[in-house]
């Protein structure tokens, strides 16, 4: 396809306003994602958090927004996509209210709180963003998505620079440097008022909301249903059989609702990969500030997390190109970047030096740029008939991994590795720091980590002393092997592309299908 082929794809006249609109609307909540990861050495200073709890609290800003993606995305095909901003933009505004009001013994509610109705007003945008840009150019999806979520790393590459100015430089309190993000809020909403906006090919045909769920099925709502029920147990207190309860009954639910359609089996494998695409990209870019910050210095763990924002938001106008010129399918260069990311993660978890660090994170970037995107594109190419509801399930997993399994399980693995080398190295430095109490991931793993508080002591201290520094060097080893142990996603996912290449292969090549080959 021709430069001016893809220029003029659009099926409606405001195409480019919405596409806009949609990427300033990413780009906001880039912006506060970037922001939150620079201010969580001051919330673990300020309030003495672990790293577990402070991964929880960040956690919280991916599982919000799954319930915000998936009920968005339920309904958006029904009630149309501008009440849906609208109720995002209230949102967004009401999570920096409730943030600002973090302090004493409610501080951890509170800015658990607020980072879930934060990402709950993200997931509603995207729910309305994705299929929105998939149905206003439909012969060039992979491309225009892909365009859409550069605005992500874009809007991190603003928050770092914010942060690394008025936090580093200025010592502004990270109240101040978090209500920042509204500045974009507010152009986002300007940008999509008064627009008209098409339905999607589902909706426009008059797909009923049973049919919409059939590829979902009961496979795709087995895979909702577990990370579900590990939300339920770890934010509301209850048993995991209780859990397990009530996210079968979704299951159920799911299963009436569509006939207990068994669902699609390419969909459900997409899911799995998914999931671990939000655990590790997503879970990677809420802790790599803090571990590159640990292991060099705070202003170049900053550098190096703008280096990898920037690469992705440059890449992400380069899918089209990059498909054509090496001859790849949307599945293809999902492989390719799944490798890239292996070895990226690799390389960081021995890095030494800061021109080092600049390779292997530069090739991890470039690994994870295209995930994101090229998977609602892949599910929109080949399940037309789900309109917005497989799409948003899509973000949805993945965003619900990052925050129950990406985000918390990399805090666990810093907690537990840092430990773990501060008693093979020092165990009378260990039992003088160590917290109260355990660490916990999953309801099965467990460890004592360091005391939060000793341990940003340990890092400030000018003078330290021989326990001090037996601290800071452990907590940078525990820092080599998380990102050693994050590598093992991104292999698993290449079996999973692998397995789909061969798939496609066998039937005939990746190409789009129409509903209506669908149904047949």
């Amino acid at each position: 396809m021709s430069n001016a082929q893809v220029a003029n794809d659009a099926v409606a006249p405001n195409a480019k306003r919405l596409l806009w609109a949609g990427f300033m609307a990413i780009l906001a909540a880039g912006v506060g994602f970037a922001l939150r990861g620079g201010i969580f050495d001051n919330w673990g200073a300020e309030f003495g958090f672990s790293a577990t709890q402070l991964g929880a609290i960040g956690g919280a800003g991916f599982t919000g927004f799954c319930f915000g993606i998936i009920l968005g995305g339920v309904v958006c095909d029904k009630i149309g996509y501008a009440p849906l901003v609208v109720a995002a933009f209230v949102l967004h505004v009401l999570s920096a209210v409730v943030t600002f009001m973090a302090g004493g013994a409610s501080a951890y509610t509170m800015l658990t709180l607020g980072m879930f109705i934060f990402a709950f007003a993200n997931g509603t945008l995207e729910a309305v963003a994705n299929p929105l840009v998939a149905t206003l150019f439909p012969s060039n999806r992979t491309h225009y998505l892909n365009i859409l979520h550069a605005s992500w790393p874009l809007g991190m590459i603003i928050g770092v620079v914010l942060g690394w100015w008025l936090d580093d430089h200025m010592k502004i309190h990270w109240k101040i440097q978090l209500a920042l993000y509204l500045i974009p809020t507010l152009i986002y909403g300007l940008m999509f008022m008064g627009q008209h906006m098409p339905k999607s090919e589902a909706s426009a045909k008059g797909t009923s909301f049973a049919d919409m769920f059939k590829d979902v099925g009961l496979l795709g709502a087995l895979v909702v249903g577990f990370l579900l029920s590990l939300f339920i147990a770890g934010t509301f207190g209850v048993s995991d059989t209780t859990a397990r309860i009530i996210a079968g009954v979704l299951v159920i639910v799911v299963g009436v609702m569509t006939k207990f359609s068994f669902g699609s089996f390419l969909l459900f494998f997409l899911y799995i990969a998914h999931a671990m695409v939000g655990a590790v990209e997503l879970g990677t870019d809420g802790w790599i500030q803090n571990i590159t910050g640990n292991l060099f210095t705070s202003e170049q763990g900053k550098a190096l997390f703008l280096w990898t924002s920037a690469i992705m938001f440059g890449l992400r106008f380069c899918a089209h190109w990059i498909e054509n010129t090496l001859k790849l399918s949307p599945v293809g260069l999902l492989l390719v970047c799944s490798i890239l990311a292996v070895v990226g993660l690799q390389m960081a978890s021995v890095m030494q030096t800061f021109t080092m660090a600049l390779v292997a994170l530069g090739i991890y970037a470039v690994g994870k740029t295209f995930f994101w995107p090229t998977m609602l594109a892949v599910v929109s190419d080949r399940f037309p008939r789900s309109g917005a509801v497989a799409m948003s399930i899509m973000g949805g997993v993945g965003m619900l991994s990052a925050g129950l399994i990406g985000g918390p399980g990399l805090g666990f693995g810093k907690d537990k590795f840092a430990a773990e080398a501060l008693q093979a190295s020092s165990p009378a430095a260990y039992a003088e720091v160590k917290a109260a109490e355990p660490s916990k991931f999953l309801g099965i793993f467990e460890a004592v980590p360091i005391d939060g508080k000793k341990l940003a002591e340990a890092k400030e201290a000018k003078d330290k002393t021989p326990t001090q520094k037996a601290v800071v060097e452990a907590d940078r080893e525990g820092d080599r092997k998380t990102l050693k142990f994050d590598s093992y996603i991104p292999a698993t996912m290449a079996v999973i592309y692998l397995l789909m290449l061969l798939y496609f292969k066998a039937i005939g090549g990746y190409r789009p299908v129409k509903i209506e080959e669908q149904n047949a």
